[in-house]
C-alpha cells in the first residue's frame, strides 16, 4: 500500500510545474504577475495540492484548477485581483483558505466535489456566483449561511443529497421556495430564473 501511494504522489504535478508549462505553451509571452486568466484544467498528470507557486498571479483574475485531484484549497495569499476561482471537478471535502480573496471574489465554481459544509462561505462579501451542484450538501444549515452574501445572485445545488430528496416535479417548487426564503436575493436557481411569484411566496413562508 505505501507503494502505492509513493506511485501517485510521484506521478502528480506540482503546481509550480503545472503553472510553468501554462507560462510556457497558452501562457507564452504573458508574466505570471501580469496574467489576467490562467487555466491550469485536466492536467495529466492532475494537480494534487495548490501552493505558494500561485502566489506569484498577484493580476489574476480568474483562475482555473478544474478537473485535478486538489483536495485541499490551498494558501491563495498575494492573489489580490483574483474574482473567478475554479475548483470543480476536484476532490475538495471542505472550504478554507478563502480569507486572502474573500473581498475581491466574485465567483466560486465547486461542482462535482465532495464537500458537505459550507462553512467559510460567510467571509466571501462579495460573491454573486456560487456553483456548487454535485457535491454532499443535505442540510438546509448549510444553504442558511448564504444569507451572509447580500451579493449572491446566481446558486447552483442540483445533485446535492439536499436538492435529490425534492427532485420529483411536483416537489421541486417547494425547493426552490425552501432556497429562497433563506437566500431571497437570488436572480438564478439552479439554471432557472427565479420569477415574480416565486419570490413573492417564499417571502410568506
Amino acid at each position: 500500500m505505501p507503494a502505492v501511494k509513493a506511485n501517485a504522489a510521484a506521478k502528480a504535478a506540482p503546481c509550480k510545474q503545472a503553472l510553468a508549462k501554462w507560462l510556457a505553451g497558452p501562457g507564452a509571452g504573458v508574466e505570471a504577475g501580469m496574467a489576467e486568466k490562467v487555466e491550469l484544467t485536466g492536467l495529466c498528470p492532475p494537480i494534487e495540492k495548490m501552493d505558494s507557486s500561485l502566489a506569484a498571479l498577484c493580476a489574476c483574475r480568474h483562475l482555473a484548477l478544474s478537473t485535478n485531484n486538489i483536495d485541499k484549497i490551498g494558501s491563495l495569499a498575494g492573489l489580490e485581483s483574483l474574482q473567478i476561482l475554479s475548483l470543480g471537478r476536484n476532490c475538495l471535502k471542505k472550504l478554507e483558505n478563502l480569507e486572502a480573496v474573500a473581498g475581491t471574489l466574485r465567483e466560486l465554481w465547486l461542482s462535482y466535489n465532495q464537500i458537505d459544509r459550507l462553512a467559510g462561505i460567510e467571509k466571501c462579501s462579495q460573491l454573486r456566483v456560487l456553483y456548487a451542484s454535485n457535491n454532499r450538501i443535505k442540510e438546509w444549515s448549510e444553504v442558511d449561511r448564504l444569507s451572509a452574501l447580500p451579493e449572491l445572485e446566481d446558486l447552483l445545488l442540483v445533485g446535492n443529497p439536499l436538492y435529490n430528496e425534492w427532485k420529483d416535479n411536483s416537489a421541486l417548487p417547494q425547493y426552490r421556495l425552501e432556497v429562497l426564503k433563506r437566500v431571497p436575493g437570488l436572480k438564478k436557481l439552479d439554471g432557472l430564473p427565479v420569477d415574480v411569484e416565486e419570490r413573492e411566496a417564499a417571502a410568506k413562508k
